[in-house]
């Protein structure tokens, strides 16, 4: 697998990533509803055209298998396509990202009990939580950091 930032997000490329958010917020993403689902989905292009650092894990054959976006040492997303999942690359890409953009915060949904076990196994902590997501939806919102504070 290769590890890069992307600076140019072609049309081509979001829709590439776009079935890779899908495929992975389908298989860990078990609270959403699938009306909840495509609705979020029309802002992942904009959010993926908009975050500061893109960076995406491609296979042999140059396909995304996996992305971050990084802003200001904050982890904003973080998705690994199904078949890639078990494999360590959502790790590597956690790891590049602390080493090499700062990344010490994140924030995970509480219903998404493999996440945060994932953090965890990092060295993040929680540290705050919240009773509604960004957008006021009753999805809890569990705020790490590699310190445990913020």
């Amino acid at each position: 697998m290769k590890i890069s930032e992307v600076i140019n997000r072609t049309p081509a490329l979001i829709s590439r990533l776009l079935t890779v958010w899908e495929s992975s917020v389908r298989a860990t993403h078990l609270f959403l509803s699938d009306r909840e689902i495509k609705s979020i989905k029309e802002y992942v292009p904009q959010a993926l055209k908009g975050i500061a650092h893109l960076v995406i894990a491609e296979d042999e054959t140059g396909c995304p298998a996996a992305f971050m976006g990084i802003e200001d040492g904050k982890l904003e997303m973080l998705f690994v396509s199904p078949e890639e999942r078990g494999k360590g690359l959502g790790k590597r890409l956690i790891r590049y990202g602390i080493e090499n953009y700062a990344v010490v915060r994140l924030t995970v949904n509480e219903q998404n009990p493999q996440a945060k076990g994932f953090y965890e196994r990092i060295g993040f902590q929680v540290y705050k939580r919240t009773d509604l997501d960004e957008q006021g939806n009753p999805y809890p919102l569990l705020y790490m950091s590699l310190s445990g504070v913020d």
